[in-house]
């Protein structure tokens, strides 16, 4: 609060202003600044960068023996590979060199890889679709729900996908890619580098089978 002493009480000299002497009492600033730096205390711990955590393989995967590699069940597999221009080329189970049309073309629309993915994933999907309305009904409590879900997404005959980037793919697209995985319950996924024998199938799509002939006609020349 701010007081003004008029200096009443001692007599001012004639032809001389009377002297005013401002006091300003800081106390009640003190509880104002405590609560600023509270309130942007608050703020900060609120504001911290969420973060997803990628778990990449290891250096030493190649060297572990074959007989220690998990199976996957090829009709479960997915493998997506990055073009430009937000476009994924993808191919279900083994690639097929010979064949340029077991490569499909999609983009990242509901209608494109959402989609699919569901699509693959529609039994999970529908069992955790049941558990939801069981824990709105109290069928079940939250905790019951996040274990039953997690183990429905866990399990080992689920589908599987393998997520290739291109070199004209974007940060962005990897990041849709992600977001596509949590929408559709996809819980087993890995980002593998891009290989030759993947290059070459984006390649000989985008000619029609113009590689995989040439190869096939070189085939018997070689022979000769």
């Amino acid at each position: 609060m701010a007081e003004v002493n008029t200096g009443e009480g001692k007599e001012a000299k004639k032809g001389q202003p009377k002297r005013q002497q401002l006091r300003v009492d800081f106390t009640p600033m003190v509880d104002m600044n405590m609560l600023l730096i509270t309130f942007f205390m608050f703020c900060t711990t609120l504001s911290k960068p969420q973060m997803m955590y990628l778990v990449m393989p290891s250096k030493d995967s190649d060297k572990v023996i074959d007989e220690e590699k998990p199976k996957v069940d090829e009709t479960k597999t997915v493998t997506l590979m990055l073009g430009g221009g937000d476009s994924i080329f993808y191919y279900l189970g083994k690639p097929n060199y010979e064949d340029w049309q077991s490569v499909v073309v999609t983009d990242y629309s509901p209608d494109g890889l959402r989609k699919l993915l569901l699509e693959r994933n529609l039994d999970r999907i529908q069992k955790i679709a049941q558990l939801r309305i069981d824990k709105a009904q109290s069928k079940i409590t939250a905790e019951q729900f996040e274990t039953q879900s997690k183990e429905i997404r866990n399990a080992k005959d689920g589908q599987v996908v393998v997520i290739k980037p291109t070199e004209s793919s974007t940060f962005e697209n990897l990041v849709k890619i992600l977001d596509e995985m949590q929408i559709c319950s996809i819980a087993t996924y890995a980002i593998v580098e891009m290989k030759e024998g993947d290059k070459f199938l984006i390649d000989n799509y985008l000619q029609q089978g113009a590689l995989s002939a040439q190869a096939s006609a070189a085939k018997p020349a070689a022979r000769r």
